[in-house]
Parts: C-alpha cells; structure tokens; sequence
C-alpha cells in the first residue's frame, strides 16, 4: 500500500522540528519527501545526547522527525545549489520552509518567483511568530513560544512555578496545523489548479491550542494560571494520591462523580461537593477529601475499584513503560525500520491509522531516517532523467 499521497513531492526545506515534522506526516502518508540540509546538516543531527551507532554520531532526537524522507545535500548560495533547488522547485507539488522571514527570498527564491517557476507549487512556510506584524521576524524556538503564547502562565504546580510542556508543542503543533494546511491545499488545487502560501507559526500554533483558556479571557475576562495536575473547570479531575503512588482521576460528569463518592464512601451531596461549580470553587477540599478517602489503597486497588464501578482513570506510565505496554503496540505504534548504519531499531510510528491496516500511517513501507546526502546522487539522477525526457 503506497499510501493516499502515493505521487506527491515535497521539498523539504526546513530544519530542527516544526517543518520536519509537518514533511514526516506527509512522508508517512506515502509521499515522497526529499530532505535539503547545508552541508552541515540539520540542526538536529547535532542535538544530544543521546547519540547512537558505531562511533556514536547519529542524535536519536533527528531520528524522530525525518523517517520516510530523503536526503540531497546543496548549497543554496552556490549556482549549482540554486539551479538543483529551481529544477526541484518545479517538478515538486509541495515544499516546506522554515527560515526567518525574507531570508528564502534573499536567496533569490520569493513565493512570487516559486510560483512563476510552479503555478501549481504549495508553499508552507513555518515562522516564530508569523511573517509579518510588528514582530514577525522574529525566531521562533519552541520554549521562547511556549512563553510567549502564554501555555507556561498556565502550565506547573502553581501561579508563580510556570513550566514548559515536556515536549516541544509548539514545534510539533505548528508540524501538524502546516501538515493539515498542506493537504487542504492540494485538495483545493484539484479545483482551481493554482497553488498557494499556506502560513502557520509556533505562535499562532500555541495560541490555537489555548482551548478553553482563550475564551475564558475573551468571553469570561478570567485570566487563567497553573493549577497544577488539576483540572480549572472540573472537579475531582487530577493528579490524586493512593497509598504508594499516584493516580489519576477523571469525575467529568455528575453521575461519576456520584459513583466515585459512593465506592469510595464520601458523600456525593455534601455541602460544597454537590454540583460541579461547587466542587471547583471548593477544589482544595475536594481535593483532600479525595486523597483521604484512596489512603489506604494501592494505585493497583484504586484502579481496580474504580474499572469496576466504571469511572475513567490511569496510572502515570513512564516512557519504557509506555513502549513496553501491550496496547502501544496493538496500535501499531512501534515502526520498525532497516537503517544503513544502525541495522533493524524501532521508532515511534504515525499516529493515524487508515482503515484497520496493521501498520503505522498510510503506507506499507517506511523509510527510516535519512544520512546526511545518503539521496544526493539519486535525486540528481531523477532531475537528469526528468530533464532528458522532457
């Protein structure tokens, strides 16, 4: 199965996450995604530890946003590196960009030009905070985002402990909200037969995942904090504490939380824990009347109780036990890939399953993540060959 985008090709520009990861999910949804990297490499090729392989030199950080692509070394400032990019430009239906503002442009390779060479080419351009306004030159780096687009206001034990989210967000949301900006391109171009700019930021990436917290602001004037692991809206909803660990607990409707109280003998219609509303505006109590109640149970009995009398919650798995769970790989979450230097590894696959395929993505085989140049060669025989058959 070559996948739904099985005769799409994408140039992919950028480096370090955003962009990458928008050009992985279009690679594992069978398109063909040729990585351009300075002769330096991606940035990420250099971010570690760890790093892997005989002389320890591959970052496992480059292994989880470039599988399914490959790689052509060029110097975008030299005539062979412009005339290679031009000839890419104008066989490829898509192509993806993450420098500064302007600076593609000074390369002598402006979205008017792209488009003279490729009426039908879709540009994705990824910035910090956008392309243009007062401070849309600005870079972008996931955490300064973070900040910025106030998720770390939010994020942490309380109001004066911000934190940023454990994985890049920003980068990695941008990668999708690019990814999904790609393909209603290319669907809008079966239409029209023109391609267009299909702009996203970290910051308009952030600010999108804000949920309730943007119109609590906007409709409610409530300007949202940290509230730890508990939820702002919805009580008990959280981080709680059995008697040798944690567990987590989601009462998100009435009737839960009737159950919950009754197994676990507190009294659903007590004053202050009747509804909802009162449970949030009482949250510390709720909170310590919870903790009291899981005292003297396991984690392991908490959990078992509360399947039995069917109130959703979870342990806190750490990463090897979350690769080593049964349900990851039932999920065909793992992706196993033949590299040149490293042999078989295991990586992370694609979260979108098509149909009830046994296999990650859109498409039967995968590519594991590119050397640096391991296609240059290749891709320049493929432009030769276009050249002479045209």
């Amino acid at each position: 199965m070559p996948g739904p985008l099985d005769g799409i090709v994408v140039i992919d520009l950028s480096r370090a996450l955003a962009g990458p990861q928008a050009g992985m999910m279009l690679g594992d949804m069978g398109a063909r995604v040729i990585k351009v990297e300075a002769e330096s490499g991606d940035d990420t090729r250099g971010w570690g530890p760890p790093f892997v392989g005989p002389d320890h030199d591959i970052s496992t950080y480059y292994l989880a946003a470039n599988r399914n692509k490959e790689s052509i070394v060029l110097d975008l400032k030299s005539d062979d590196g412009r005339d290679i990019l031009t000839r890419l430009a104008q066989r490829a239906d898509v192509l993806i960009e993450n420098f500064r503002p302007g600076v593609l442009a000074r390369l002598g390779f402006s979205n008017e030009h792209l488009h003279e060479l490729n009426p039908r080419l879709i540009i994705l351009s990824i910035s910090g905070f956008g392309h243009d306004g007062p401070e849309g030159g600005r870079a972008g780096y996931d955490q300064i985002a973070q900040g910025e687009a106030g998720l770390m206001s939010v994020t942490g034990s309380g109001a004066e402990d911000p934190q940023r989210v454990g994985v890049p967000i920003g980068d990695l949301l941008s990668g999708m909200n690019g990814a999904f900006g790609v393909v209603s391109a290319l669907y809008e171009r079966e239409r029209t037969g023109r391609g267009r700019v299909v702009r996203t930021s970290l910051l308009a990436s952030v600010i999108g995942a804000h949920a309730m917290h943007g119109t609590n602001y906007l409709v409610g004037s409530k300007v949202g904090h940290a509230q730890g692991n508990h939820h702002p809206s919805i009580a008990p909803y959280g981080l709680f504490q059995a008697s040798d660990g944690p567990v987590q607990i989601a009462c998100a409707a009435e009737s839960l939380w009737v159950k919950f109280a009754i197994a676990f003998g507190l009294d659903p219609a007590a004053p202050g824990m009747a509804t909802n509303r009162e449970r949030v505006q009482n949250r510390e109590a709720v909170i310590a009347a919870v903790n009291g109640a899981l005292a003297s149970y396991t984690a392991q009995d908490v959990l078992a109780k509360l399947a039995e009398v069917g109130i959703p919650a979870g342990k806190v798995r750490s990463m090897d036990e979350v690769y080593d769970w049964d349900q990851v790989a039932s999920q065909h979450l793992l992706l196993e890939v033949y590299h040149p230097v490293l042999g078989s590894i295991t990586i992370p696959g694609s979260p979108i399953r098509l149909d009830d395929n046994a296999f990650s993505g859109g498409r039967e085989v995968h590519l594991p993540p590119p050397g640096l140049g391991e296609h240059s060669d290749a891709v320049r025989a493929w432009l030769d060959d276009d050249r002479a058959d045209g």
